[in-house]
């Protein structure tokens, strides 16, 4: 079956699908939009800019919902908020809810992939969560041991129990074939996580461990091609910021 179907009764020929379609799949004939064998990406903007309803998706469950505009926001205020973000290293024992766990999954499930590819996952350590990072620490302790380079940097650091995830409650490694791809999804989820009153943090030294463990790596099973992008720590902060941090100043260019 192919992975659009148009409804020919539906179907009013204002080629509004057509013209937005980026993979040429569909055409106008005789007044009603068609499609071609191949050249489909299945991102679903043919589904999404029909005014008659007349597309189909087969490979999905289509539930229709109205599009919420994001210009229906206050830009001002989502400016000042994303300003106003930190990265939590403290965070308090509150677990954090079902509900919030699915929408920022949600977040990142919905993030754009390159050609709609859609190859990023999400794992919650959950119930290996210690395991995973008493593997981390005992990697990293032991380097500093033994003087490996790797490590040479984080001397000056006591290497903790909770060293890699701060005690934080949640823990969520995002992978894919493709890093944009992951780290995209990881920069929505993190908005996400923040308008739920969560902090976040990203932890790189665990990604770093990912790379040299290969315990570790069988540990989060991830998808065959992927690789772990982004470890996003997250939980209730412990902290509260009371002002923003200035930046350096804006480097942009007019070509």
């Amino acid at each position: 079956m192919k992975p659009v179907i148009v409804n020919e009764e539906k179907c009013v020929g204002c080629s509004l699908c057509v013209k937005d379609c980026p993979g040429g799949y569909l055409y106008l004939e005789n007044g009603k939009a068609h499609t071609h064998d191949v050249g489909c990406i299945e991102c679903g903007h043919c589904y999404a800019i029909c005014p008659q309803g007349a597309v189909r998706l087969t490979n999905v469950d289509c539930e229709e919902e109205p599009v919420v505009p994001m210009s229906d926001l206050d830009s001002d205020t989502l400016l000042a908020a994303m300003r106003s973000r930190r990265t939590i290293r403290q965070f308090t024992q509150q677990p954090v809810e079902k509900e919030k766990i699915r929408k920022i999954l949600e977040t990142g499930r919905y993030s754009p992939t390159g050609g709609n590819s859609q190859k990023v996952s999400f794992t919650i350590l959950g119930s290996r969560q210690k395991e995973a990072e008493r593997l981390c620490v005992n990697l990293f302790r032991n380097g500093q041991k033994a003087g490996s380079k790797v490590v040479a940097a984080l001397k000056q650091f006591e290497i903790s129990d909770t060293f890699f995830f701060k005690g934080a409650p949640l823990v969520i490694v995002v992978s894919g074939r493709s890093s944009v791809d992951a780290s995209l999804a990881s920069a929505y989820m993190e908005i996400m996580a923040e308008s739920l009153g969560l902090g976040v943090l990203y932890s790189g030294f665990f990604i770093m461990c990912t790379r040299i463990s290969r315990k570790l790596r069988n540990l989060l099973k991830l998808p065959k091609g992927h690789k772990a992008v982004t470890c996003m720590v997250i939980g209730y902060p412990a902290v509260k910021y009371q002002r923003i941090v200035p930046r350096r100043k804006l480097q942009a260019r007019m070509l």
